[in-house]
């Protein structure tokens, strides 16, 4: 589809954010500064945090999100910074219900496994994909306006993004069996100006796609499914949807990809691959930081779900970076 460029950003969902950001940047990564909506739950109310906090990882075109229900406000990490939500006392009801959905859906999330459960694609034209999924008879949630925070050289700042949510046959909108698939508008390149973290120590430079298992028999469903949604798909042994980065595997062949994986349900995201400057260098930090890895059927390097909190990650050399260093040669 041409209306696709990329992964967006892949949300990988947490019990304790703190401890995520903990790991994440024992794995590498340049990990902004938490965020949480504060906004009072009555009219005249105090305002208090409710919801979720989450946080990215930034790279020059996307990003990585780690998302937790906010349980007990003590609990948040001492960086997190509050982002006041204000909006008249008539709107304040459809506010906080739209909070507490997405805290909920969290939550279920969770209620199924800590992990990988939001794969969101890039597009350049969201009232077009909009359209398109709707003469395709797929089901979503519509094209909705936000404001979302985003770390920068000069604090956290509210920058507008816009989103649409697809939804399966009888579930709530914005799910599917495997969690939460959408697309997004914003241009994540633009929100890395202006002093935000692109810079890592395990060399990341972006994703590269995200991995979905499934049972063997529901591929055929699936496939068509994702067809609706992606585009053409790419077959052989895994089924590549190359516009949207997504992989489609079945349960029966992730052991050749992954030795050693196993989905926590089915279906479910098991994985996503990041490009990195040195693939070298960054098996030397995961080893430093005594980091569990692994090699992929291919003999790529990825860290194992259980040492990722639930997701494995797979690191891939970046090409582009290979010629940049051969041009100075």
């Amino acid at each position: 589809m041409a209306d696709i460029n990329g992964l967006h950003h892949v949300g990988h969902v947490v019990r304790d954010l703190g401890q995520a950001m903990d790991r994440y940047r024992r794995l590498g990564f340049t990990v902004a500064a938490p965020a949480f909506p504060v906004l009072p739950r009555v009219a005249g109310g105090a305002a208090e945090p409710f919801g979720v906090a989450n946080t990215h990882v930034y790279f020059p075109g996307d990003f990585i999100e780690l998302v937790a229900v906010i349980d007990d406000p003590g609990d948040l990490p001492g960086e997190a910074r509050p982002i006041p939500l204000r909006v008249p006392d008539d709107k304040l009801p459809g506010l906080t219900a739209a909070v507490r959905a997405t805290a909920a859906n969290i939550t279920s999330f969770l209620q199924r496994f800590e992990g990988l459960h939001i794969v969101i694609a890039d597009t350049p034209d969201l009232d077009g994909v909009a359209a398109r999924l709707t003469a395709a008879g797929v089901g979503h949630g519509g094209v909705h306006a936000i404001q979302r925070p985003v770390e920068t050289g000069a604090g956290t700042v509210m920058e507008p993004a816009r989103y649409l949510e697809i939804s399966g046959p009888g579930r709530p909108v914005g799910r599917v069996p495997e969690g939460r698939i959408g697309f997004a508008e914003n241009a994540p390149v633009e929100a890395n100006e202006d002093g935000r973290h692109a810079d890592h120590p395990n060399g990341a430079t972006g994703l590269v796609e995200c991995l979905l298992c499934v049972a063997d028999t529901a591929l055929p469903e699936v496939e068509q499914r994702y067809g609706a949604y992606f585009g053409q798909a790419r077959a052989g042994e895994v089924t590549r949807f190359d516009r949207a980065a997504v992989t489609v595997v079945p349960a029966s062949a992730l052991a050749d990809l992954l030795p050693g994986e196993r989905p926590p349900a089915l279906p479910a995201f098991v994985a996503y691959t990041v490009s990195v400057r040195d693939v070298g260098g960054t098996e030397r930090l995961l080893r430093d930081n005594d980091v569990p890895i692994a090699r992929t059927g291919s003999g790529e390097l990825f860290v194992p779900a259980d040492a990722a909190l639930g997701t494995a990650i797979i690191f891939r050399q970046d090409d582009h970076s290979n010629r940049a260093a051969s041009s100075r040669h």
